[in-house]
């Protein structure tokens, strides 16, 4: 599932801009998950495989996206940050595997975006068992994790290459200028290319029909 209809962004991220700079922070986050919270989970679901994991995960997000959203400059979409915001979080988790943090996310801030992120939060292990079930899903985690990464990116949340870019960035590396940005968008979708021709010939080969990500 793609998640926002692309028309619908531009003013679903005009409100949340609005909210935002009214200093209305929990209407601001409310909204950005009411847009993209259901998606940010299911793609957090499909990268890790672990209801638990993406839960946790999508916690950190959604704690983050609620007190990066007044210093946040727009300089990019709002689509693209809760990306980065998703994969930092993972990133984080998975840095220190043993350590579990309690669930706090955005209900101590407001309870209207808690319950949101709880209604949210009890989607995953029903999505988890359809992913588990979707013999094409099982078919595209015998790729390399970063092909998987990049095909939910361009195929199921059909971003742009320059967003999967800025999505795919290390935090600990260096900022990259707009040229430097478009080299790693073009090496990108070259690797993606090839990631999705190893697929559709799994895919063939196990006699199943295509499908988006």
């Amino acid at each position: 599932m793609v998640g926002v209809d692309p028309q619908q962004r531009e003013t679903i991220e005009a409100a949340v801009r609005t909210a935002s700079e009214a200093g209305d922070h929990a209407t601001a986050t409310q909204r950005a998950l009411d847009a993209y919270g259901p998606e940010l989970l299911r793609y957090l679901v499909s990268l890790t495989h672990d209801a638990a994991l993406a839960d946790e995960a999508f916690s950190i997000l959604c704690e983050h996206l609620w007190r990066g959203l007044p210093g946040f400059r727009w300089e990019a979409s709002l689509r693209t940050w809760s990306y980065v915001l998703a994969r930092n979080a993972l990133r984080m988790i998975r840095r220190r595997p043993h350590h579990r943090r309690p669930v706090v996310a955005l209900s101590e801030a407001d309870a209207a975006v808690g319950a949101m992120v709880a209604q949210l939060r009890s989607t995953t292990a029903i999505y988890l068992k359809t992913e588990i079930k979707d013999a094409v899903a099982g078919l595209r985690r015998q790729l390399d994790p970063l092909d998987q990464d990049i095909l939910l990116l361009r195929i199921g949340r059909r971003m742009s290459w320059l967003d999967i870019a800025r999505v795919m960035h290390e935090p600990s590396e260096d900022p990259v200028d707009d040229e430097a940005l478009k080299r790693e968008a073009a090496r990108l979708r070259k690797r993606f290319q090839r990631s999705k021709t190893a697929l559709e010939q799994l895919i063939r080969e196990h006699g199943l029909k295509n499908h988006e990500t």
